[in-house]
């Protein structure tokens, strides 16, 4: 594994992340096997059954790194909240019904984002997030990042997202993460 040479960032729809799932996985393996959240393998696996019903979404869309020679060194991928998205219902405390209220093209959910460690640093990041957001027409972004993810946290509030509240998005033995939003328009 090497840190030289060019980074290409692809857009993808549902249908072609799916074909490129073991990609998405490679990133999301070692990315998340680190502290704070210490994925082991039946994370993974949990991660990558919700993958292919979440791209099945008319409204997802991924963006996928790599390397010169081809080798996955970061992703990001997520979708519109439709109406009565149970992302809201999560909140530790509860939001305005204003805040909550979703019409399936007011608020994309970025479900993950990350990026490998030898690439770290480097941009990556931003240019994945970029690129899933380009010509998205949403008002807004949601996202959930684990508070001990200092480097996320702060490239979130470096990018515009603040914290509106906390949640545990798997339920209740989940850590508590921070529910962070950016305006878009």
């Amino acid at each position: 594994m090497t840190r030289q040479g060019a980074v290409g960032v692809q857009q993808m729809d549902g249908s072609a992340a799916v074909r490129a799932e073991e990609a998405f996985r490679t990133v999301y393996a070692e990315a998340f096997a680190e502290p704070p959240h210490d994925e082991g393998e039946d994370g993974v696996a949990a991660a990558f059954r919700r993958f292919p019903v979440q791209a099945r979404d008319r409204t997802f869309r991924a963006a996928l790194a790599r390397s010169e020679d081809g080798e996955p060194v970061g992703m990001a991928y997520g979708f519109m909240l439709g109406p009565g998205a149970g992302w809201w219902d999560e909140l530790t405390e509860p939001v305005s019904e204003d805040m909550r209220r979703e019409d399936g093209h007011r608020t994309f959910g970025l479900m993950e984002l990350a990026v490998r460690g030898p690439w770290r640093g480097r941009g990556v990041a931003r240019r994945l997030h970029g690129a899933l957001l380009d010509g998205l027409g949403a008002e807004r972004v949601l996202l959930n990042v684990h508070p001990r993810s200092e480097a996320a946290s702060a490239a979130y509030r470096a990018w515009g997202y603040r914290k509106v509240g906390e949640a545990r998005p798997w339920g209740a033995s989940a850590n508590l993460h921070d529910v962070m939003l950016l305006t878009l328009r």
